[in-house]
């Protein structure tokens, strides 16, 4: 238990252990999401240009 907001945050002196874990959780909690949407993206992209450099191939290859 703690008595006030300081040794709450002091977390009985690991806090910089403790809130940088929090820090770093927060961090990949935003970041891959974004990272996950961005791969989306260029996978639709690349798949795009295949099918266009497949159809390509069968209208140029006849």
């Amino acid at each position: 238990m703690w008595n006030s907001p300081a040794e709450f945050f002091a977390m009985g002196g690991y806090a910089l252990y403790v809130w940088c874990s929090f820090g770093v959780c927060a961090l990949v909690f935003l970041i891959e999401p974004l990272a996950v949407r961005a791969r989306h993206k260029a996978i639709i992209r690349r798949l795009q240009r295949e099918a266009m450099a497949e159809q390509f191939d069968q209208k140029g290859g006849k």
